[in-house]
């Protein structure tokens, strides 16, 4: 690899996701060559049980564009997307799902949009094919409300694919959390931001990582981190306990007094 900086960065953090990473290299090669701008794929190996690793440093080699970063264990996908793109070189970088449900041939209309002069430019879903009903309608619940609490405008039907520049990666490096809800912090640093529109496919292959424990911790996380309302009511409760355990106090000091 040259020490030149590419002008674009592919972040994926990968999962298990040996079956896809085959057709994934392909299709963004294909698309990446034809846009005639340089660039690498960040892919961040989160702790994978299968042939991962050894398939992402066999493509390393094959092409020194695919850039292989190694978690000594599975941390999850914000901290393996954070990992990513810390390391990300390029003008601006794409997060990318590795199992082709986020299309790599949308880049170019993100670079188009880059090129306007947006610092970020959001993948919007139109639809979301392959997930079951539960999931959707959860997701839907959960936006809605985070929505309504937070003090940050967290785009909807949004997921981690979209475009950053280079202003908005080292903006997101100066911040302070270790425990991330990323789509918050994307959100949360602003720039000038626009959304292109696209339906999302299925898997390609495999089943997802994603199980509904692991959702529910990361709506707690999105929950906790950009609003204050757990915070208030937890303190209006504690407030309320303490001045019932308080007048509890007076009336067994009175009952002790009298009888």
């Amino acid at each position: 690899m040259t020490n030149s900086r590419p002008e674009v960065s592919l972040v994926v953090p990968c999962h298990d996701e040996a079956a896809n990473l085959s057709t994934l290299y392909g299709r963004v090669r294909a698309v990446m060559d034809e846009s005639g701008k340089s660039w690498e794929m960040v892919c961040i190996n989160d702790g994978s049980k299968d042939d991962t690793l050894e398939r992402l440093l066999t493509l390393h080699e094959k092409d020194p564009r695919i850039v292989v970063i190694d978690l000594s264990r599975n941390f999850g996908k914000e901290a393996a997307l954070t990992a990513g793109l810390d390391y990300a070189r390029g003008e601006c970088a794409i997060p990318l799902d590795a199992d082709l449900q986020d299309p790599p041939e949308l880049i170019p209309v993100l670079l188009a949009k880059w090129q306007e002069g947006y610092e970020v430019v959001n993948a919007v879903r139109l639809s979301r094919d392959g997930e079951s009903w539960a999931k959707r309608a959860s997701a839907h619940v959960f936006y809605r409300i985070l929505n309504r609490i937070s003090e940050v405008a967290i785009p909807e039907d949004t997921g981690d694919f979209r475009l950053l520049s280079r202003p908005v990666l080292e903006a997101i490096k100066m911040l302070p959390e270790r425990r991330r809800f990323m789509k918050g912090l994307f959100a949360w640093v602003g720039f000038r931001t626009t959304q292109v529109y696209y339906r999302r496919e299925p898997r390609n292959a495999g089943n997802t990582k994603w199980n509904y424990r692991r959702l529910l911790n990361l709506a707690v996380e999105g929950i906790t981190s950009f609003s204050q309302v757990p915070l208030r009511l937890a303190a209006h409760l504690g407030l309320m306990v303490s001045i019932l355990a308080f007048l509890y106090a007076i009336y067994m000091v009175i009952g002790t007094l009298v009888y």
